[in-house]
């Protein structure tokens, strides 16, 4: 999970200042020495981390938390302050042309991502109401012009390929040229990558851009280099000028070093993140919600617009009516499951919500799948009505779905307690999201 082992650490940090009515200068000093060194063993970038602490003794010094009645909750403030400062205020939006077609233009290093990144920004605009192309011009690695076909299949969107052309700057002129005729109002240009910065590559981007000129030169950096990552984002922004940064695999970060160093040292916003292998795993960068995130205190506006644009507002509404009505059967919890899945990883879900972030909470995902498994083995009648489940049904259950007689009584004794709570849940806003998690976040699949 992202940013675990700093947030376990930093909390850490946090109780020495908790277990004390008043803080002294020293008391803040030595709290500080442990944010450092938690905040260096996340991988982040010495002279990022040394100004941070100095930013923040210095305020966690001054009369505002010294003389405050509640000083531990004034240092969490001031961290938290500070930790959006150094991930640059504000979300940054992607700049989008007023002649278009707008040209996005993915660079960065071989393994980073760009080729899937490329396209999950073309299906995050799709559906956005923007008609994307994606340009080909890595034509040095194996099959990645075919692999970037295959992305474009999955999404839909079409891919401007030159097989036989071994010129990427060609290839990016005319695929421009081609977007102009054909009406496509975004270009995504997936540029060659190297396992290190060469002269060459520099060289070949540098020509792409002056080709084609993009309003946006996003640098996709794989957020698990830690602190190669800054020493990449330092030399591609000195070369090409980027614009933004893409981060990937911070699903994969435990340390998330990356996410604090990166704009710090390059003055480049982080604009997106990517959260997943999925193709719709890819967020904008919010610094006061990752700051949220790295504090433990949860994310909860991007769990409800992952909920919203997962639940159907109409399946909602009659959920709504069955919670009511206390006729929710299991037919409607698989529905609700397969759209929960829509959100992503539920350990990922678990990071934003309140007190969860930062806990080693282990979930097997392998237990919606026997969940699921064991009500598609139930006949309709069985799924409305659970109660005529004998000993002889439960059985052939089990032998359906390949698990046992005990898990079966497992999970109906929970959507029994489940569907005893669905008066409380049924005022909620998100009906369809709330009903699969109970009182103290427990998720009925544990």
């Amino acid at each position: 999970m992202a940013f675990q082992s700093l947030t376990e650490k930093l909390a850490n940090a946090f109780k020495r200042f908790r277990n004390k009515g008043k803080l002294s200068a020293a008391d803040v000093k030595e709290g500080m020495r442990e944010i450092k060194l938690a905040l260096l063993e996340a991988d982040v970038s010495f002279k990022v981390v040394k100004d941070f602490i100095k930013n923040v003794t210095e305020r966690a010094i001054g009369s505002e938390v010294l003389e405050s009645l509640l000083p531990a909750q004034q240092v969490v403030k001031i961290v938290n302050e500070e930790l959006i400062e150094l991930m640059g205020k504000t979300q940054a939006k992607l700049e989008i042309s007023s002649k278009p077609p707008t040209v996005i233009m993915m660079a960065g290093l071989q393994g980073a991502g760009k080729t899937t990144h490329a396209g999950k920004l073309a299906g995050l605009y799709k559906k956005q109401g923007k008609n994307p192309l994606l340009v080909a011009c890595d034509v040095y690695r194996p099959a990645a012009i075919k692999q970037l076909q295959v992305v474009g299949e999955k999404l839909n969107i079409p891919v401007y390929a030159e097989e036989k052309s071994k010129n990427p700057v060609s290839i990016a002129k005319n695929a421009l040229a081609f977007a102009k005729k054909q009406g496509y109002d975004m270009v995504f240009i997936d540029t060659a990558g190297r396992l290190h910065i060469d002269e060459v590559l520099m060289k070949e981007l540098q020509e792409i851009k002056k080709a084609t000129e993009p309003i946006e030169i996003l640098l996709v950096i794989d957020s698990m280099l830690g602190q190669d990552a800054v020493n990449v984002a330092q030399t591609f922004n000195e070369m090409l000028e980027i614009t933004g940064v893409i981060l990937t695999k911070l699903d994969g970060d435990t340390r998330g070093g990356a996410a604090l160093s990166v704009r710090y040292v390059t003055g480049k916003p982080i604009k997106f993140i990517g959260t997943g292998e999925k193709m719709d795993a890819i967020e904008p960068f919010y610094p006061d919600r990752m700051a949220s995130r790295i504090l433990g205190m949860g994310d909860v506006l991007s769990l409800i617009e992952k909920a919203e644009e997962a639940f159907d507002k109409k399946k909602a509404e009659e959920l709504e009516k069955k919670m009511r009505e206390n006729t929710f059967t299991l037919t409607d919890y698989l529905d609700q499951l397969a759209q929960l899945k829509k959100m992503g990883s539920l350990e990922s879900m678990l990071a934003m919500i309140p007190g969860m972030g930062g806990k080693d909470v282990q979930i097997d995902e392998n237990m919606l799948m026997h969940t699921e498994a064991i009500i598609l083995s139930m006949t309709k009648k069985e799924r409305e009505n659970p109660d005529i489940l004998t000993s002889s049904r439960k059985k052939r259950i089990a032998a359906g779905s390949g698990t046992s007689v005990e898990e079966i009584n497992k999970l109906l004794k929970q959507f029994e307690q489940m569907r005893k709570m669905m008066k409380q849940v049924s005022s909620g806003k998100f009906r369809g999201f709330g009903c699969l998690f109970g009182k103290k976040m427990k998720t009925p699949f544990m």
